[in-house]
């Protein structure tokens, strides 16, 4: 897929919303209709070619009185996935009566799989129908997704004398992170709720495989994310494993998990791994507004090799310790544990600002008995550097991470690498398995001159790191050599206390001679009387 297609395509999407839904929605409503609807015309168009078997096959379950038929149609798709309505989106151009095209257009949503129907629940997508249709451009809106001038299928189509192309997986992924990335903007969303980018998750990536790429087995290996959003780091994470195991000559497995607790970016990210055939990936990926990480851990009883996240920065988690009991009541063994001779030692860090919980969340989820332990890499703002005095929860996670040498290198990063912030950033790279020559010790790369600038900004982004830059910060990580960008220092460099310096009393005295007489007399009164 070219890179013409891949800007060409979400610019149309993104034409579609002023188009059509201008004079229904304010700007900052387009998501709501422009991102469901991306997803089921790119379902639609990867089922077409079954449509017919998966109808013969639900008529023939009918007639045998088969009611669990889900495991059946979905076979009879060829995708984790199916819609057994007697509908495609191109059959419903047709409809010259509103409320008719209503109707039908859920009976065809109704006619997805559950893994489906929980994506657009979590899109509320059927929430706007009724506004759609009473506004007569459900049809207009259909029309546009079907145009010949794009095409989000995953096969080639031709329209006259062009030939458009199909879209394999990643390259919608892609699109489908373009068109968040502009909706986000549009909405100025936080600083903290941004997306990374794919060269600042391919560098994640590369720190925590290279270091043990020669020690890969064709085995499964499990990846997580508790900071989920759209998916894309664990789909790069798993790129990444799995190139260099084939380089290798291994065979690995890989099994995706995350928790993401925005309903939107979490039916992107399910019904991606869906349009991958990764229907059992899909079923690890919890989400929705119930389903925070911080409040209610959805694998507490998991252990993963390999783990990445980008969580939210500067973002109060107040509702989060509500539900877990407040700050007294909290007893979750991922941020209550036994360290230095407490067996209550917390890692409750200000309601104000949760991002280093959720590295504690990845820290309790470290496989202990295996050869490669787990490796770890989670992108931070300046604060989680110093914030908080010692015997606070940002102090005491830090005291955690360096007395038990799980911290192996915080990386700078370059300034307005993501797209909607410009605050430094550093990826902080972490594992229970160092190496005989990191322990007891730290390393401190400066990558913020390495990056090569873009011609055009994304949002705040105005540069990238090339694959030489990647391959400079990874270089300078393997050496371990102290140079003008690298820095390494023992573990104790790191640990302060906090002492409480006492004084005696100081009085000032005024000796006057009014004052000498009335020390005199009570000292007087005190002899009289003693």
């Amino acid at each position: 897929m070219q890179d013409s297609q891949l800007s060409r395509i979400p610019n149309f999407i993104w034409g579609i919303a002023d188009d059509v839904l201008r004079d229904l929605y304010v700007r900052g409503k387009y998501r709501d209709i422009i991102l469901p609807m991306t997803v089921i015309r790119r379902l639609d168009a990867v089922l077409e070619p079954t449509k017919r078997a998966v109808l013969a096959m639900q008529t023939r379950l009918n007639d045998q009185g088969i009611v669990e038929q889900e495991a059946a149609l979905k076979q009879a798709a060829g995708h984790a996935f199916y819609n057994a309505s007697r509908f495609t989106l191109r059959d419903l151009r047709a409809r010259a009566n509103r409320q008719q095209l209503r109707a039908d257009f859920e009976t065809y949503l109704d006619g997805f799989s559950s893994n489906v129907q929980d994506i657009l629940q979590n899109f509320e997508f059927r929430n706007q129908i009724p506004r759609l249709s009473d506004a007569d451009v459900l049809g207009a809106l259909l029309e546009k997704f079907l145009s010949p001038e794009i095409n989000l299928s995953p096969y080639p189509v031709e329209n006259g004398s062009l030939r458009h192309p199909g879209l394999d997986n990643h390259a919608m992924g892609t699109i489908f992170e373009e068109l968040v990335r502009r909706f986000n903007e549009e909405n100025n969303e936080e600083a903290g709720e941004h997306w990374t980018p794919r060269d600042a998750v391919k560098l994640m990536a590369n720190l925590i495989f290279l270091p043990v790429a020669d020690a890969i087995e064709s085995s499964t290996y499990l990846l997580y994310d508790g900071a989920l959003g759209t998916g894309g780091m664990l789909t790069v994470a798993e790129e990444t494993l799995q190139e260099l195991a084939r380089a290798r000559g291994k065979n690995v497995s890989t099994h995706l998990y995350g928790q993401e607790i925005n309903a939107e970016t979490y039916a992107i990210c399910k019904a991606d791994l869906l349009l991958k055939g990764e229907g059992s990936a899909a079923d690890n990926i919890v989400g929705g507004p119930e389903h925070s990480t911080l409040a209610n851990d959805a694998f507490p009883a998991r252990k993963f090799d390999f783990m990445l996240s980008n969580p939210p920065y500067g973002k109060s988690w107040k509702q989060d310790l509500d539900r877990l009991g407040g700050k007294r009541g909290v007893v979750d063994p991922r941020f209550i544990i036994a360290h230095a001779g407490d067996p209550a030692y917390s890692l409750l860090t200000r309601s104000s600002d949760g991002q280093m919980l959720f590295l504690a969340n990845m820290l309790s989820k470290m496989k202990r008995d295996t050869a490669l332990g787990s490796r770890i890499a989670e992108v931070h703002n300046g604060s989680s550097l110093f914030t908080g005095d010692a015997g606070q929860g940002e102090s005491n996670i830090r005291r955690w991470i360096i007395e038990n040498d799980y911290l192996e290198a915080i990386v700078a990063l370059p300034l307005n690498m993501f797209y909607n912030t410009g605050i430094a950033t550093y990826i902080w790279v972490l594992t229970n398995r160092k190496p005989a020559h990191r322990q007891g010790k730290v390393q401190l790369i400066d990558a913020t001159e390495w990056f090569s600038p873009l011609r055009k900004n994304l949002g705040n982004k105005n540069c990238a790191l090339s694959e030489d830059d990647i391959r400079r910060v990874c270089d300078a990580f393997l050496a371990f050599e102290e140079s003008g960008h690298s820095k390494i220092f023992p573990n104790r460099a790191f640990g302060y206390s906090r002492v409480t310096v006492e004084r005696p009393l100081r009085l000032a005295v005024e000796l006057s001679p009014e004052h000498l007489e009335r020390f005199r007399a009570a000292c007087a009164e005190v002899s009289r009387n003693g």
